[in-house]
């Protein structure tokens, strides 16, 4: 397999983990992306999420409360590192959804972490935060 290849390998399956809560909550097929060590920071917990567990269930909650309009991704740039055995994903993003009567649109960036265990690739660690808006 090309490099050019993986690359649109890791970002199918980038995608697919986000269909899992952007189109519906999608429990046990977002389980089956995140490693059970994994880490996400994220602009509404304080501190770092800390395994699978706390992950899935921060998803959860926001997948439960929100109705998700649209969620777009782009740019998307993929970088292996440990011999093609761990890659750097990060992207833009903005997602329209409703929640509490209130429609909000955010737009952001996201890093992932992954790692390679034997032909599936996992969620490590994840950090998204909202795109800086300048005057």
């Amino acid at each position: 397999m090309t490099e050019s290849e993986q690359k649109q390998q890791v970002i199918g399956m980038i995608r697919s983990m986000n269909r899992c809560w952007t189109e519906s909550w999608n429990e046990p097929a977002f389980r089956q992306y995140i490693h059970p060590d994994a880490v996400a920071i994220v602009p509404t917990t304080p501190g770092r999420m800390e395994g699978r567990e706390a992950i899935v269930t921060g998803w959860r909650g926001f997948a439960e409360a929100a109705v998700i309009h649209e969620w777009k991704e782009t740019d998307h740039l993929v970088q292996f590192y440990g011999k093609g055995t761990c890659a750097v994903v990060t992207y833009l993003f903005s997602i329209t959804f409703e929640m509490g009567g209130q429609e909000q649109t955010l737009q952001g960036r996201d890093m992932f972490f992954l790692v390679r265990e034997g032909e599936r690739w996992l969620v490590a660690a994840d950090q998204f935060s909202p795109e800086p808006v300048f005057p």
